[in-house]
């Protein structure tokens, strides 16, 4: 499976669980749109210094080969799936008390 293969599915696991398994519905949600901005920001900014520097390499063959900030847009996808899963969870599992 390639990066992007992982990735796309990812946003779709992601996206799935947080509709129709745990019902969250962060993605309908003004709030998150409003806020995701300022994880982007950071995510390009960590993702520009860490691939632009060749500390995280990524083998041309499993990416599509488009880059923002040094980072391949799989970054992109796959920091958006665990962004809401984990925000997901959090929330998820407040409702019930555990956190």
């Amino acid at each position: 499976m390639t990066y992007t293969a992982a990735a796309v599915l990812g946003v779709l696991v992601a996206a799935a669980l947080d509709l129709f398994v745990l019902r969250v519905r962060l993605l309908g949600r003004v709030v998150f749109w409003a806020t995701y901005p300022l994880i982007l920001f950071f995510q390009l900014l960590s993702n520009g210094i860490l691939t632009g520097r060749t500390i995280v390499m990524y083998d041309p063959a499993a990416i599509l080969g488009w880059r923002i900030a040094h980072a391949p847009v799989e970054d992109l996808l796959f920091g958006f799936a665990m962004v809401l899963l984990t925000l997901d969870l959090w929330i998820w599992w407040g409702r019930r008390g555990i956190t």
